[in-house]
């Protein structure tokens, strides 16, 4: 029986790319960098802000010092907008209501920066009693290094086989690969059901209703 239920955040809980867009592409402007369509940004994200700044950059531009350049730019101005345009996929604060109310253990494990973690979260499910809020941090490799959930399992006191990885990326479903959890992929997120057919992953459901079933 799984206890732990390991959620991502972009793309799986919450639809953030519009304000990831818009944030990326003020830093683009002030930088002097064309910008780009919001749509594109879906295979943009996923491996944190840096990797993120790398991809939006201009060929010829995607040095470590620009990336450093964008990321002063970027995060005060995500801080300060980063949920205005956002919102909870269809389902899932009840998904997140009932998996409470049955005692299950609640985490997020994200390659968002963890300042932005924990304020979406706590924004946008005031009521959920995560057991842990991670996000990328200083010295920490991001998914798919394991890490992240070897740090939610130390505090949730459960085993590899209790626990449920839940994600809308191949990063996501690497991510359960390397930590030895099952993985459920879910299509309404960011990237297509190729990318997570690609991992074999235990499940891929389409709906957040479906994650009752699995349990």
């Amino acid at each position: 029986m799984k206890k732990l239920i390991i959620f991502d955040l972009d793309g799986t809980l919450l639809n953030t790319i519009a304000d990831l867009a818009q944030s990326t592409n003020y830093a683009l402007q002030k930088l002097g960098y064309p910008t780009h369509e919001e749509k594109a940004y879906n295979l943009m994200v996923g491996n944190g802000i840096n990797k993120l700044f790398e991809r939006a950059l201009p060929e010829g531009e995607k040095s470590e010092e620009n990336i450093l350049r964008m990321r002063k730019e970027f995060i005060p101005y995500y801080d300060a907008h980063n949920a205005e345009k956002s919102a909870p996929y269809p389902g899932i604060p009840e998904l997140l209501n009932q998996l409470n109310q049955q005692g299950k253990k609640l985490a997020v494990a994200s390659n968002k920066y963890q300042t932005a973690t924990e304020k979406l979260v706590k924004h946008y499910f005031p009521e959920i009693p995560f057991i842990s809020l991670l996000g990328q941090r200083e010295g920490i490799l991001p998914k798919p290094d394991p890490t992240i959930v070897y740090d939610i399992l130390q505090v949730a006191g459960v085993e590899k086989k209790e626990v449920l990885y839940v994600g809308d990326s191949g990063v996501d479903m690497q991510t359960a690969i390397e930590a030895d959890i099952a993985s459920c992929g879910v299509t309404w997120g960011f990237r297509p059901r190729q990318e997570l057919e690609q991992f074999s992953p235990d499940y891929i459901i389409d709906q957040a209703s479906e994650i009752l079933q699995l349990l």
